[in-house]
């Protein structure tokens, strides 16, 4: 049995997110499903984190254990053949010791939230970033955002059905810059709470607005309250980028 660790990349618009789930297709059913059917093996495949309906990534790190004689590549291109026409991915793949995990060995997660700031409709970018029509001010968003940055009780930011044992975490960066009409937020952490990152964005697009100033954006940080909470961005402008491990540049 060889342990396969996985990069994966996927549009998130047609999944239930990433982990399986009851009531709808998931990102682990389609890769899992493709497993079985080059190598006849079922498998669970384990993640460096979870992702809601509807949101993306550039580079899932996930890990799947299969008895084969195939080389690395093979294998990829094995499961990529057999994801097809799923929105789904493996852009990297390599053997790890029988002892690597893509959940517990990761040691940080960086996401991307992109927001259109522009009147005119999303075409080709539907369901693939945040259109924001009213003018957004992208340094306050930054000076706003280093607030949140460090060890605080998110409880705010954190959804109602966030399974986390406790709202403590520490945010290592939360950047705000603007290319042209495009807003980009920028979180890294050891790991985040359900729904942290997008309801940090929501929040910062009101200071953008003028909506909130940063003195109610640290109100609401601690009231440790949901209830204090602005709005939570729309999962659609959400992007997974990258999980980091020990001795991994």
């Amino acid at each position: 049995m060889t342990r396969f660790a996985l990069t994966l990349e996927f549009d998130g618009t047609p999944f239930m997110g990433l982990q399986r789930q009851k009531h709808g297709p998931s990102v682990q059913q389609a890769v899992e499903e493709a497993v079985l059917a080059f190598s006849g093996q079922e498998v669970r495949m384990q993640s460096a984190g979870r992702t809601d309906a509807g949101v993306h990534a550039y580079g899932m790190r996930s890990h799947v254990d299969v008895d084969t004689g195939l080389t690395p590549f093979r294998v990829m291109e094995a499961i990529n053949a057999q994801l097809r026409p799923h929105p789904v991915a493996v852009t990297h793949i390599e053997v790890k010791p029988d002892d690597w995990h893509a959940r517990f060995d990761c040691v940080g997660r960086s996401y991307l939230y992109r927001i259109c700031n522009r009147r005119a409709p999303l075409t080709v970018e539907r369901n693939r970033a945040w259109q924001v029509p009213q003018e957004l001010d992208e340094a306050a968003m930054h000076d706003a955002a280093q607030l949140l940055v460090g060890q605080h009780d998110f409880t705010t930011f954190r959804s109602v059905n966030c399974q986390a044992k406790s709202p403590v975490k520490t945010l290592d960066r939360l950047d705000v810059r603007r290319e042209g009409e495009w807003v980009y937020i920028e979180a890294e952490a050891l790991s985040f709470l359900h729904h942290q990152v997008r309801s940090m964005v929501g929040c910062l697009a009101y200071v953008g607005m003028g909506r909130w100033s940063k003195a109610r954006l640290k109100d609401a940080l601690e009231a440790k309250d949901r209830q204090a909470l602005g709005r939570n961005a729309p999962p659609h402008g959400l992007y997974f980028v990258a999980a980091k491990y020990p001795n991994e540049t």
